[in-house]
């Protein structure tokens, strides 16, 4: 039978000595696992972040992978946790990565075991088990401090944002432009629950008309392309409609498209947020422009770029839209999900508890139930 993917022996010529062998192994290890995880189809930024952490891993521990223990994992989780001050889904990731690593070159199928054993008297072992690495208990593994954004949050954000670019237009400045489209940027971010790759990779054919909704003219549909993928899978697409709620963003939108953005972008470039060098905006470029604001509003430090999209979800459930509609809206493959995301206020609760005793207080007047 011909040898898989990821095999030893499609490395590694038996009975051949190597000049370094414990360097060769390694890489000869590293290039099977890549084939390995390539042949699932996983992305290749998947492939290169966890070749990069068993290489980090090695460094570490300065042992070669049939050589590592335990005791080596606890050292580099209390490394991660104590000093660099990792958050908890980092070293979870980190614990991830490794135990598929040496489960691939344990499993009898890719011979390593008995390469090692040959080469080097010894071969590897799991080194991550149930008792020294964190388990995946529950579905949001974000801090506390990773919430929604109150409506006076929100609109201080898009006030501070559209005063940034006014500001900029008053002095003559060059830079308006670009204001203007990171102001542009939150509020459709906001208004459409879009996260950072999916707002930012945007194009102008993405934007449509709803023909159930011919109100909101060319802006009644976002059309996302870059949706986050499962693993394994290309990015999920989905249409999002734009809902009354956030009618006033496609008039913000419309602005940009059709008066600013052609001062901006070269004539024939379809991206919707371009560069000033006509590019497509980076994904850091993002980030920081949300930070930058919450920095001078003085905002707390847990709420990000994301947080956005929580707003976004939790405001459509306070404002009573249908939960199975929100799910579809942002993309979710589980109901389960859009709980986690949904940061309802506390009047809005009061509000649910004051519905609810009002119901049953309409009931005992007419009589259909006893006081």
């Amino acid at each position: 039978m011909a040898p898989i993917d990821g095999s030893a022996h499609l490395y590694l010529a038996a009975g051949v000595p190597l000049l370094r062998p414990e360097d060769q192994v390694f890489q000869a290890m590293l290039d099977g696992w890549r084939n390995q995880q390539l042949a699932r189809n996983l992305s290749f930024g998947t492939v290169e972040q966890r070749e990069a952490l068993i290489r980090r891993f090695r460094a570490f521990t300065d042992a070669d992978p049939w050589l590592w223990t335990a005791a080596h994992v606890d050292e580099f989780t209390t490394e991660a946790r104590g000093v660099r001050r990792n958050s908890r889904s980092t070293v979870l990731g980190y614990q991830t990565g490794i135990r598929l690593f040496m489960g691939y070159l344990t499993d009898p199928a890719y011979g390593w075991s008995t390469e090692c054993e040959t080469r080097f008297g010894t071969h590897p072992v799991q080194v991550c088990h149930e008792w020294n690495t964190a388990r995946h208990t529950q579905e949001a593994q974000a801090g506390p401090g990773k919430r929604a954004l109150t409506h006076n949050e929100l609109q201080a954000l898009f006030d501070h944002a559209d005063e940034r670019a006014v500001a900029a237009q008053s002095s003559g400045r060059k830079g308006w432009l670009t204001a203007f489209r990171d102001a542009t940027l939150l509020k459709v971010a906001y208004s459409w629950g879009l996260r950072r790759n999916e707002v930012r990779r945007l194009e102008l054919c993405d934007l449509g008309s709803n023909p159930r909704a011919p109100e909101f003219g060319s802006y009644g549909i976002v059309h996302v392309r870059f949706g986050k993928a499962m693993r394994g899978s290309p990015p999920k697409r989905r249409a999002v409609l734009t809902v009354p709620l956030f009618d006033w963003a496609t008039d913000a939108l419309g602005q940009w498209v059709e008066e600013v953005r052609p001062l901006l972008a070269e004539a024939d470039s379809p991206v919707l947020w371009p560069s000033e060098r006509g590019s497509l905006l980076c994904l850091s470029s993002v980030t920081s422009l949300f930070t930058r604001c919450r920095h001078e509003l003085g905002l707390a430090e847990g709420l990000d770029f994301h947080s956005l999209r929580r707003s976004y979800v939790s405001h459509l459930i306070e404002a009573g839209y249908d939960s199975l509609f929100v799910q579809q809206q942002v993309g979710h493959e589980h109901a389960s999900t859009t709980t986690i995301y949904t940061h309802v206020s506390p009047d809005y609760r009061a509000r649910t508890v004051r519905a609810a005793l009002d119901r049953i207080g309409h009931r005992v007047a007419v009589g259909e139930v006893a006081p």
